[in-house]
């Protein structure tokens, strides 16, 4: 099999991240019923939620507009960190990984929209009767991808890391 060109050989951790995600929500939606919690852990829940909305349920209630909106937007940014990894040279190992990760949670909550009209949320996380609210495997894959961003931007030379 022919080496993939520059960085695309980080597609495997963006397919990494799909599969996890598909996995675990596959699970969760096999096993509970809409909103029923299990106890994992002091502050730490499994519930299978629905989020017809963005990050932290932003336009959950519009009407249903927003499904379609959120889908060409997450097909519009997958495209953009596609190619912007695609042309990463191959020393830019960090943002590479940084890219892939994004691009995979992106994929991931992407294919819920597409096939449910919303994303599937099951990890409920909470301290002193507040809760954060409910997140996925392709949720922290943005989330970590995101930080790794901002790491990669105070670091020296982040084009060679």
């Amino acid at each position: 099999m022919p080496e993939l060109p520059g960085t695309a050989r980080w597609l495997w951790l963006s397919l990494a991240v799909i599969l996890l995600d598909r996995f675990s929500k596959w699970q969760v939606t096999a096993s509970l019923d809409l909103h029923e919690r299990i106890a994992l852990l002091p502050g730490l829940n499994l519930v299978l939620a629905h989020n017809t909305g963005a990050a932290f349920s932003l336009l959950r209630d519009a009407g249903g507009w927003q499904r379609w909106f959120f889908v060409l937007l997450g097909l519009a940014i997958s495209a953009v960190l596609a190619v912007w990894m695609l042309r990463l040279p191959r020393s830019a190992r960090w943002m590479a990984c940084t890219l892939a990760l994004i691009l995979g949670g992106a994929l991931g909550n992407l294919w819920d929209r597409l096939q449910w009209g919303y994303v599937v949320d099951f990890v409920d996380v909470h301290v002193a009767g507040w809760h954060w609210p409910a997140f996925n495997v392709a949720d922290s894959a943005i989330t970590i991808g995101a930080a790794m961003l901002i790491i990669g931007s105070f670091r020296k030379d982040s084009s060679k890391s």
